[in-house]
């Protein structure tokens, strides 16, 4: 079936999309800043992809995709960089618009750290694994910058949604890994991963897949932040101006 993997970035996307336009929610009205993150983040995301393809650590089934390449990728992988951010984004909106997501300040910073400090020893210590190695310490170092050089607020936050996403993320990676297909439409070189697995979805998946998650989400939020001061000062540019002619 070559449109399986064409299937499921359909499937990821389509319910958000739709809900996108219900009036409570109306993320629609912040496309503009989610695209906008999504493919700047998307192609540090598709460098790192086609290298790794090119260097064999993963490949991808001819017999579930398209056969439509770029960089060395199919376009079915290249969606999955706008289609999966989406929905994730998309979540994180709904959720904390609706329900209080914060966590302790103290409890986010001893939780940051740990789960940094684990997984920069982890990437070290699996030197020798690519995947592995990378996707570690890669998310480790995008977690600190994050927290203790731009000071975001959110990471505890985020951190609760993704726990949400996980379950569709075992889905949506489960079928890409081969869970209920013949074979695999994704596969890893097991000498490039540690072969810790979660149903068939390598271990490493749930952190690149968080790396993913966080960097949109930062750059959403950022623009999100500009857009709204932008809308303050043209506000109080335009009190002041109607003062003035009084």
């Amino acid at each position: 079936m070559k449109s399986l993997y064409l299937l499921v970035d359909f499937f990821t996307i389509i319910i958000p999309l739709l809900f996108s336009f219900h009036p409570k929610i109306r993320f629609y009205k912040t496309w503009k800043e989610f695209f906008t993150a999504a493919i700047s983040v998307s192609v540090i995301f598709i460098i790192w992809d086609s290298i790794f393809t090119h260097l064999g650590v993963w490949n991808f089934n001819s017999r579930y995709i398209t056969r439509i390449y770029f960089f060395e990728l199919p376009i079915e992988e290249i969606l999955f960089f706008i289609c999966i951010p989406f929905s994730c984004v998309f979540t994180y909106y709904c959720l904390n618009k609706f329900y209080n997501l914060s966590w302790n300040p103290k409890t986010e910073n001893i939780f940051c750290l740990i789960l940094s400090f684990s997984l920069l020893i982890t990437g070290l210590i699996f030197h020798d694994k690519l995947y592995t190695s990378v996707t570690f310490i890669s998310t480790a170092f995008v977690c600190l910058i994050l927290k203790y050089g731009f000071k975001i607020n959110w990471f505890g936050k985020a951190i609760s949604v993704y726990a949400i996403l996980l379950i569709p993320f075992f889905i949506v990676n489960g079928i890409l890994t081969g869970t209920g297909l013949e074979e695999p439409v994704v596969s890893y070189n097991k000498s490039e991963i540690m072969n810790i697995y979660l149903f068939t979805v390598p271990f490493e998946d749930i952190f690149y897949g968080f790396e993913l998650f966080v960097l949109n989400l930062f750059i959403y939020l950022q623009l999100l932040r500009m857009k709204e001061s932008k809308r303050r000062i043209s506000l109080e540019n335009r009190i002041e101006l109607s003062v003035k002619s009084e």
